[in-house]
């Protein structure tokens, strides 16, 4: 315990500093050096936390973990040793899991999502030799590492992309730890998920904007390069859904059936279903039975490419940008409750555009039917039940939420 320091740093303008103060007494009664370290301001969100965390310990390794994380006993005993036997390491990432896949539908997608990125993604970068992105949270750090990359930095929205690339630069080798889990609580809201959709969306592209120039002038392999490049521009697969929406009309009145399009279309969407086919067969002795989500994934996946959207356009032409949290609820299994909770967030603009653009995908399906076009009516039938499943999920989770605004305004 005497080489154990626990701060949580908290940035919070409600009742939240009070809580987190009586629980670390509590602790520091029995023991355990727990601090909490209250900002006056957010300046610099959580990058600016975490830098001024740094300042405030001598301690050589930094584990990260946000609110919602409930690491295992065991955690530091299984990935500090890995840390010190690799001198070139300056990061480990282990696996996230989830407090909360059963809880709904929505919870049980993310979950695929999730394992996908995790269970194949990150595993094969690694074992690749590829640049691998620390996850923002589940992890060590270096402090050398740190301070010689450049330290945390607020000019993009995911600075834990930011900070383990520019680590990786300077020459520093991110280890990846599939068998170690990080459990965590999923957004079981829509208007949550979608927030945490757009914050690392934006900030993943500001990360290209950033890091382009440094990684392809940089000491790499050009199969690391191009890698690197292909994994920090992954977002624009959103706005290319929305524009391929938009052109489906004129392809639709040409007088040729463009069978090609949708053709190649199709078969660029098989490789989602793959990905989470494998990172399920991994982990579970019954995953055809989790495959049943796959469809509603779909939907979902399709239903946000609105927001992100707009997302990748903020990163395009922003720096930074105002850190807007998720939203959690102490979720776990199928229990717990977040219908009244005040964190709950109310639907935002970006609901009218998709409605927009469901109407339009519905008026898409008529043209395909009478021209005749059914090879594209998979693709508008996907985007019609996603942008409006998306979106009515959204007003219908926020309804309380409205009334009670309408009430006291």
């Amino acid at each position: 315990a005497d080489r154990l320091t626990i701060q949580v740093l908290d940035d919070s303008t409600d009742d939240t500093t009070a809580l987190a103060e009586a629980r670390a007494a509590y602790h520091r009664q029995a023991g355990i050096n727990v601090q909490v370290l209250h900002r006056a301001d957010r300046q610099g969100f959580k990058a600016g936390a975490l830098a001024w965390g740094l300042t405030r310990t001598e301690a050589e390794v930094v584990a990260v973990f946000d609110a919602d994380f409930r690491p295992q006993p065991d955690f530091l005993r299984r990935t500090v040793p890995v840390l010190q036997a690799h001198p070139d390491a300056g990061m480990v990432q282990t696996r996230w899991t989830h407090l909360n896949e059963e809880y709904s539908p929505l919870t049980r997608v993310q979950s695929l999502a999730l394992d996908g990125h995790f269970v194949i993604e990150q595993t094969a970068r690694s074992r690749a030799g590829l640049l691998i992105n620390f996850n923002g949270s589940g992890g060590l750090w270096r402090r050398a590492c740190i301070e010689d990359a450049g330290g945390w930095q607020a000019d993009t929205m995911t600075e834990d992309m930011d900070l383990s690339y520019r680590a990786q630069l300077a020459g520093w080798r991110c280890l990846y730890l599939p068998d170690v889990e990080a459990p965590a609580e999923l957004p079981a809201q829509m208007e949550a998920f979608k927030r945490q959709q757009v914050r690392w969306a934006k900030g993943s592209i500001q990360c290209l904007r950033k890091l382009s120039w440094p990684i392809l002038r940089g000491k790499l392999p050009l199969r690391q390069k191009l890698m690197a490049l292909v994994h920090v521009s992954g977002y624009f697969t959103q706005p290319l859904v929305v524009i391929l929406l938009l052109t489906s009309l004129p392809l639709l009145l040409q007088p040729q059936p463009q069978s090609g399009v949708w053709m190649v279309f199709g078969l660029a969407g098989l490789g989602p279903p793959l990905l989470f086919a494998i990172s399920q067969a991994a982990l579970h002795p019954r995953w055809p039975r989790r495959l049943l989500y796959l469809p509603i994934f779909l939907v979902v996946a399709a239903g946000i490419t609105f927001s992100t959207s707009r997302a990748v356009y903020e990163g395009l032409t922003r720096w930074g940008g105002t850190f807007r949290r998720t939203p959690k609820f102490r979720l776990e299994g199928r229990e717990g409750r977040w219908v009244d909770s005040v964190y709950r967030l109310r639907p935002d603009w970006t609901i009218l555009g998709e409605f927009g653009l469901m109407a339009y995908a519905l008026v898409g399906l008529v043209l395909a039917w009478q021209h005749g076009q059914y090879g594209s009516m998979p693709f508008l039938v996907l985007c019609a039940l996603g942008y409006g499943i998306v979106a009515w999920t959204g007003l219908w989770q926020s309804r309380p939420a409205l009334r009670r605004v309408s009430g006291t305004s």
